[in-house]
């Protein structure tokens, strides 16, 4: 990696500045070291979507996440080693070091080709957009322009990108404007088949209307089309089939400082006051992987929300994981995220 030198972070940085370095290197990891380029740790995507789902804040230092006994190898080693390590311990990247010194970063897909995925996506693109008015009276609004282009062809350009190219999209409403804009996906070199809903079924019931003859084996990844993010679909992919799960939600923390001094008690003798406390939630992404099992599941012509559906899922005790995200993400829902998007995108180059 050329420019290993831009993921080395000093061990009272934050979980905070390593999501930065990750997302602006699209490194997946960053190298703790001291002032003298010793390694003293690697924090990987994966560690901080750990921390996330145990409730670590932004701001707490890497030195309290990092591993510390990462799988190192020595300068000069054979690319031949290094991929049959990588492949052997199934990690992606491996630091180089001399005498323990940080001298280089090996990633396993500067040695691979770029990888396929015959995965189905499907995009949801049959809303109204009522909160987008005016600009939605005569446009869907996944057809709203962000940047140079509209918002649904920015999204399907992040999966084609990472290598994706059987794509599903629902209609409703002015579905005319996203066939003659979409065609059949050749111009992208990918697959797009239609999936119409002649009334509104809600962000699941397309599902149904899937043709049973689609991929048995599997998972489809299905994404609200109003949504931008620069989350990594292949990872996401490989964390559902390697946790054999039936169904996975994309979460985003949320934080809400409530705004006043809260007190506990016991009975009238107060017993702690926290002031102005910070609560963190997981919230709803609108990206989810399911597997066949729980596509099949969906009924026809039937108005569902997949929060519904994956509430079945766990009240059958399947499988039902969350993905926190921490890559850009933005639902595009009120006329302030459009103009949001607006300003974000060129920064982010996926314009």
């Amino acid at each position: 990696m050329k420019t290993w030198q831009n993921i080395l972070l000093s061990p009272t940085r934050t979980l905070r500045d390593a999501l930065e370095v990750i997302n602006e290197q699209a490194s997946q990891v960053v190298l703790i070291v001291d002032e003298s380029k010793h390694l003293l740790g690697v924090v990987t995507d994966g560690d901080i979507r750990r921390a996330l789902l145990k409730n670590f804040g932004l701001e707490v230092a890497v030195s309290e996440v990092m591993n510390t006994s990462p799988i190192t190898m020595q300068k000069g080693t054979p690319k031949e080693q290094l991929i049959e390590v990588m492949h052997r311990k199934s990690i992606l990247s491996i630091p180089i070091v001399d005498d323990g010194k940080v001298v280089g970063l090996e990633m396993l897909k500067s040695f691979l080709s770029k990888p396929y995925f015959d995965n189905p996506v499907f995009l949801m693109a049959g809303g109204f957009g009522t909160r987008l008015r005016p600009l939605t009276d005569n446009c869907p609004k996944p057809m709203l322009e962000i940047g140079n282009k509209p918002i649904l062809e920015t999204v399907l350009l992040s999966f084609v990108k990472a290598g994706f190219r059987n794509f599903y999209i629902s209609t409703h409403y002015m579905p005319a404007l996203i066939l003659n804009h979409f065609g059949d996906g050749r111009k992208w070199g990918v697959n797009i088949t239609y999936i119409h809903e002649d009334k509104p079924l809600g962000t699941g019931g397309a599902l149904g209307l899937l043709s049973r003859t689609i991929s048995q084996d599997l998972p489809l990844i299905l994404m609200n089309g109003d949504v931008l993010t620069k989350v990594d679909f292949a990872r996401l992919l490989e964390f559902h089939n390697g946790n054999k799960a039936d169904a996975t939600m994309c979460v985003r923390e949320y934080e809400y400082q409530i705004p006043y001094g809260v007190i506990s008690g016991q009975g009238n003798r107060i017993t702690e006051m926290v002031e102005k406390p910070i609560q963190r939630f997981f919230v709803n992404a609108g990206i989810y992987v399911l597997s066949p099992n729980v596509v099949n599941s969906v009924p026809q012509d039937t108005n569902i929300d997949m929060p519904t559906i994956l509430e079945r899922q766990i009240s059958q005790e399947k499988d039902v994981l969350m993905f926190p995200i921490h890559e850009y993400w933005l639902d595009i829902g009120r006329m302030d995220d459009f103009n949001r998007a607006q300003a974000d995108i060129r920064s982010l180059g996926m314009n």
